[in-house]
């Protein structure tokens, strides 16, 4: 059977490993959606938050340009 959810109830694996990101580097939700939109990415700061928060699943795409901008490879969005 598909698993679409993990154990927690989260729709993605890599949302607080983006918010913790986020925050080391002092930046708002707003400030990240405005970084990535320069990136060609089109999330706002609500896709941001449902992100982080596992409410949203996150495309392929969206994982890279979030890597590009944090400069990390997308396997670390991954890690704990």
């Amino acid at each position: 059977m598909f698993k679409n959810k993990n154990e927690d109830g989260s729709l993605n694996l890599c949302g607080s490993k983006i918010a913790k990101l986020r925050k080391s580097q002092n930046i708002s939700q707003r400030e990240l959606a405005d970084a990535l939109q320069l990136l060609g990415l089109d999330l706002g700061k609500n896709a941001i938050q449902q992100i982080e928060s596992g409410k949203r699943f996150v495309t392929d795409i969206e994982l890279k340009t979030i890597a590009q901008y944090f400069k990390i490879g997308i396997e670390r969005l991954f890690e704990g």
